[in-house]
């Protein structure tokens, strides 16, 4: 039996927007019918590509129309919260750019809504979907590294400043996304440093560090004042380690096997001795699918089913109480801001 089209409409067609036109464009069972923007040039440009979709300088003409069932907004952060609440009050589906919003009060909010409606409320993780993270989880799952000892991140370029959203919330919020999607336990506690070298912005280059109940430690750095681009994550474990390097074009992830033994004899109880075991490295195959047009055809999927996405409401929820608590603590100048059980941030006397 084939399933009934959901009709998706897209608001805001400026730097993320028409990727996610054209790949709803694409995606088996719905249809694009909407597009919306407040510049009507981006509009005109959106019409030459997809003629067969009606475009408006309106986001009301989206969100009170009874022929969309499912929205997904990539317009400026601060307004996600206002226009996915409309969205979802009008009966439709929401898919959010990420941050889902620019509070974790407002995410609730978003959440409790969507749950008394009955609707996918769903973020836009980019990069949970990509080939790449999806093999490191399997890795991990499998138990094939190990023990994972830490993860280190380095995202860098020159640009994109923003003024609502520090770079915390533009860059490092994926590596929160996938360090919560692919390790078995969430931090317990949060610090961070920042700095800012434009008057009037927010802080343009951090340093963040996640902390975990065991001896695993998560390093993000990120910057938008590097002279080159830079997207590469290490992730070390007790048996295997792991290089990805997103530009990469074709060998994205590297397994090492290489590593440390430690001998913790009687006989050397006295002296601790540490080896070195260094053996092959081998990068797996993956997908040649683009991450955008996975995740699209996931929150279809995820509508028509009725199940809850792999990026949620919920998951949402828990990356930004984790970039607030980064937030704070850089306001701290780098203390540390603890999340209790319920993912809330506490800071930590200091």
């Amino acid at each position: 039996m084939s399933r009934r089209l959901i009709r998706v409409a897209v608001v805001g067609y400026g730097y993320w927007g028409p990727n996610l036109v054209r790949n709803f464009a694409n995606t088996d069972g719905c249809e694009l019918v909407a597009v919306s923007d407040l510049q009507p040039s981006r509009l005109a440009s959106c019409a030459r590509l997809h003629p067969s979709a009606t475009t408006t300088t309106r986001v009301r003409d989206v969100i009170e129309s009874s022929n969309i069932d499912a929205v997904a907004i990539a317009t400026p952060a601060h307004t996600h919260f206002e226009i996915a609440m409309a969205a979802l009050r009008a009966g439709k589906h929401v898919l959010v750019e990420k941050p889902l919003a620019r509070t974790s009060d407002q995410v609730g909010r978003l959440i409790e809504e969507a749950q008394r409606r009955n609707l996918i409320l769903m973020v836009d993780h980019t990069f949970v979907y990509t080939p790449a993270v999806q093999k490191i989880r399997q890795l991990i799952c499998e138990d094939a590294l190990g023990e994972i000892l830490y993860y280190n991140s380095n995202r860098a370029s020159l640009g994109l400043f923003q003024d609502d959203v520090n770079v915390i919330w533009d860059l490092a919020v994926h590596d929160v996304s996938i360090i919560q999607h692919i390790l078995k336990k969430a931090p317990v506690a949060v610090s961070a440093t920042g700095a800012t070298h434009v008057h009037g912005t927010p802080e343009n280059m951090a340093h963040v560090t996640l902390f975990f109940e065991n001896s695993c430690v998560a390093h993000i750095n990120v910057n938008w004042l590097s002279p080159i681009k830079v997207r590469q994550i290490f992730i070390g474990g007790s048996r295997k380690m792991i290089v990805y390097d997103d530009l990469e074009p074709t060998e994205k992830i590297k397994v090492y096997d290489k590593g440390i033994t430690v001998d913790r004899s009687a006989q050397a109880a006295h002296q601790l001795r540490i080896g070195y075991r260094a053996g092959d490295m081998w990068a797996p195959h993956l997908g040649a699918s683009e991450a955008l047009s996975i995740e699209a055809q996931h929150f279809i999927d995820s509508i028509h089913e009725g199940s809850s996405p792999i990026t949620s409401g919920t998951t949402g929820l828990q990356v930004v109480q984790i970039l607030e608590a980064a937030s704070r603590s850089i306001v701290a100048q780098g203390n540390p801001v603890r999340l209790n059980s319920l993912g809330k941030a506490k800071a930590l006397a200091g």
